[in-house]
């Protein structure tokens, strides 16, 4: 019977939503027949990687989110032991987490990206790095942490970039209009796209997490031009960045002047949430694949190296 160590936790800002995909995680593991052992992750490297030693799994399932968990830096450590593991290696993840370098991927492979450029806090601090409306993000961090919207007569840029607490390069990035919209991709398959609508002022933190924070329409209400394009962008986003196993695009769709619309494409998560009711299990579940179902198939497909 195949063993997977499921590593959840972390240091990063991330880490709640992380120990709530591990405990799902391992939970549909074991209804799927592995034998499990969840490994808590904390600043402790060294104690991180005695119990993976001392537990000698098959296979790791990743369901680490942020900084240290889907940048590269566990996917090294795991390389290094040797041992398969569930998502994306070590140079996919690392170039996603950068945005500042996926950016550049996508746009060498022809997709559609919002107008951007990087700042530093004192850059920001000075001026306008665009023309409103623009969003600035920290370039390596995820789950929205961090993001802000300027618009017209929002007087906050200097108190914002003088409590700038990210990395120094900050994303500035066009405000793109419309409606949120993210695209699963299992291995070499697109499998839907899903409308997320908030009543907050963007897709944040607490959207994404918070009770009742977000409403996933799915299939989206969307042209089916536009859906089958979206689909499309995600498929090429995955394999531009030389993602494995399951990633997630988030697009904006611009249709403020009918349909069909414009895609703009934001960012490519390596490490999706995964529990029950996140957006890639209930995208999987759509097509009828149920949770327990889809680990084992990234159990399956775990691999280390590049």
């Amino acid at each position: 019977m195949t063993h997977v160590a499921v590593l959840h936790g972390g240091v990063s800002a991330e880490r709640e939503v992380s120990l709530a995909t591990g405990a799902q995680v391992v939970a549909a593991l074991r209804a799927a027949g592995f034998t499990v052992t969840a490994i808590e992750v904390t600043r402790d490297l060294g104690a991180v990687i005695a119990a993976l030693q001392a537990a000698a799994p098959d296979v790791v399932f990743n369901a680490l989110h942020g900084r240290f968990g889907e940048d590269g830096c566990i996917q090294g450590v795991l390389d290094w032991l040797g041992v398969p593991y569930t998502h994306s290696g070590v140079r996919a993840s690392s170039l996603a987490m950068d945005k500042e370098a996926a950016k550049a991927a996508f746009a060498a492979a022809g997709l559609p990206v919002a107008a951007s450029r990087i700042v530093s806090p004192e850059e920001l601090e000075a001026a306008d790095p665009l023309p409103r409306p623009f969003v600035v993000k920290p370039v390596n961090e995820g789950s929205s942490v961090g993001v802000e919207i300027f618009r017209d007569g929002d007087n906050r840029r200097a108190e914002v970039a003088r409590a700038w607490r990210f990395d120094r390069r900050i994303m500035a990035e066009a405000f793109i209009p419309g409606r949120e919209l993210t695209v699963a991709v299992m291995g070499d398959r697109a499998l839907e796209v899903t409308e997320i609508d908030t009543g907050n002022i963007f897709y944040d933190y607490e959207a994404k997490y918070a009770d009742g924070g977000s409403r996933h329409t799915l299939p989206a209400p969307v042209h089916p031009a536009v859906r089958a394009q979206a689909m499309e962008i995600a498929l090429r986003a995955h394999r531009a960045l030389g993602c494995r196993g399951v990633s997630r695009a988030d697009l904006r769709y611009d249709d403020t002047a009918g349909e069909p619309g414009q895609l703009f494409l934001l960012e490519v998560n390596t490490q999706p949430g995964m529990t029950r009711t996140s957006l890639v299990p209930e995208q999987a579940a759509h097509l009828g694949i149920a949770f327990p179902e889809l680990c084992a198939w990234m159990v399956r497909e775990a691999r280390h190296g590049p």
